[in-house]
């Protein structure tokens, strides 16, 4: 309910006449609530294109403008505004109007004050109980719609980016998620939109990759009959489209400077100009842009506007790959073992012994999509149960082994790294000895072991 900041409740007032107008004010401010007073149903108008009022209270008969006006104009505005008309003429068909236009109540002056306050407060408490009530039924289809659809992963780095993308789905920011090919983008960008304000609306998204520049931009923004050769008819864009919804913009580092200069315009004025066309178009869209690119490298290069990027990079999430990741494997294997049976319609399929340790074990530089891939393989050539090592491609299962400490120093190591080389060299200088390696390291030995799996590593 919007209220004053006192907590009263706001009653907008629509009056021609002074005197009316001076005394609903004292009145309404006696009795608790807090009045905008308007003369004359123009300025009425006027009034709701500044403020939504708890409570509007107008005369009927008034010229230029009328009640039945500000009725309808009050309505659109809120559809839960309750309006309460007020006339000196009053007569059964006149009230049975009003009620069918969907007036809160009608009364007849002059009126007593104890009844108009009466029905003040009922119209206040009904129209409380429609927005809370508003407000409950979005959080139950928020989370049925939720329900289950959390991203999988337990690992501290991707609850991590759960816990902000949860954070920040309520807002209207623009959203940037950056992270490799496979990492999940678009699966985090819809649970954005489905925890948001905007559930109700739309999801779209478009790959800025896989179409060429005029054909993007046309999906993009539209276009407008005979703007180009085939351009038969008025095309509406995406952007319009996803009107009170969200935009999924899926590898942006791919535009060209052209396009990127016209999704500035979008985020700058809120408004599109359809290919072809020269009026602009205001749009009500959440846009929630991904690159497997890195930006800032990208600026340097000349290559991405700067100013864009700044457009882009309100709230920043960045998804981990799966390597660093290992822990979330099983929970995985598990979400896309189901998800595959049902998919098939056959029974359930598990891991046979030590295929899970070979899963783990594989660096998966094509991350969560390369794994499901994998699990889907693997399903189709199994014809048991059990899915054993030899179903599994073969770049997963069959890789070279690697020296404890390689020789070779990158020009720009990692973080990574530069921890696997000491692990590595702590391991190497007590002889192979897990246990007192990781005693040295100052970690559990089940830490030693995740971390060596991690790294592709089999120590001796």
């Amino acid at each position: 309910m919007t209220e004053s900041s006192n907590g009263r409740p706001t009653v907008l007032v629509v009056d021609d006449e002074t005197g009316i107008l001076d005394s609903l004010n004292i009145l309404l401010r006696t009795e608790g609530f807090t009045p905008l007073l308007a003369q004359g149903g123009k300025r009425g108008l006027e009034q709701l294109t500044a403020v939504t009022p708890d409570i509007v209270l107008t005369d009927i008969r008034m010229p230029n403008v009328t009640g039945v006006d500000i009725l309808a104009a009050a309505k659109q505005r809120d559809p839960d505004c309750p309006v309460i008309l007020m006339t000196a003429q009053a007569t059964l068909q006149s009230a049975m109007q009003a009620v069918n236009e969907g007036a809160f109540y009608y009364i007849q002056k002059p009126f007593r004050n104890d009844e108009l306050v009466a029905i003040l407060r009922r119209a206040a408490e009904h129209r409380k109980l429609r927005v809370e009530n508003k407000s409950l039924k979005q959080e139950i289809r928020r989370r049925e719609r939720t329900s289950g659809t959390r991203p999988v992963g337990i690992s501290k780095s991707w609850l991590d980016v759960l816990r902000l993308a949860e954070t920040v789905a309520p807002t209207e920011s623009t959203v940037l998620i950056q992270g490799e090919s496979g990492t999940g983008k678009e699966v985090v960008s819809r649970y954005i939109h489905d925890l948001s304000n905007r559930v109700d609306g739309p999801f779209l998204s478009i790959n800025c990759g896989a179409l060429p520049e005029g054909l993007l931009e046309s999906e993009l923004f539209g276009h407008v009959k005979g703007s180009f050769t085939g351009a038969v008819k008025d095309k509406e864009g995406l952007f319009t489209a996803a009107a009170t919804g969200t935009f999924f913009l899926d590898e942006i580092g791919e535009t060209t400077p052209a396009t990127q200069i016209k999704l500035l315009r979008v985020l700058q004025h809120r408004e599109v100009i359809p290919v072809g066309a020269t009026e602009a178009i205001p749009i009500d869209t959440r846009l929630i842009a991904a690159t497997n690119r890195d930006l800032e490298e990208e600026i340097k290069g000349g290559g991405f506007r700067t100013d864009l990027y700044y457009r882009l990079n309100v709230i920043a999430l960045h998804l981990p790959p799966l390597r660093q990741r290992a822990d979330d494997i099983p929970m995985l294997v598990e979400h896309f073992l189901h998800r595959i049976a049902e998919v098939r319609s056959e029974p359930l399929k598990q891991l046979a012994p030590g295929t899970m340790e070979a899963l783990q074990e594989y660096t998966w530089p094509g991350n969560v999509r390369e794994l499901e891939n994998a699990l889907e393989r693997a399903a189709i050539l199994t014809t048991g149960t059990e899915i054993t090592v030899a179903a599994m491609p073969e770049r997963v299962t069959q890789r070279k082994a690697e020296p404890l400490v390689s020789t070779r120093t990158p020009p720009n190591p990692t973080l990574e790294a530069v921890e696997r080389a000491y692990i590595l060299w702590v391991l190497q200088s007590e002889g192979g000895n897990k246990s007192r390696a990781a005693e040295v390291l100052g970690i559990d030995p089940s830490t030693l072991y995740r971390k060596l799996s991690r790294y592709g590593v089999e120590a001796a």
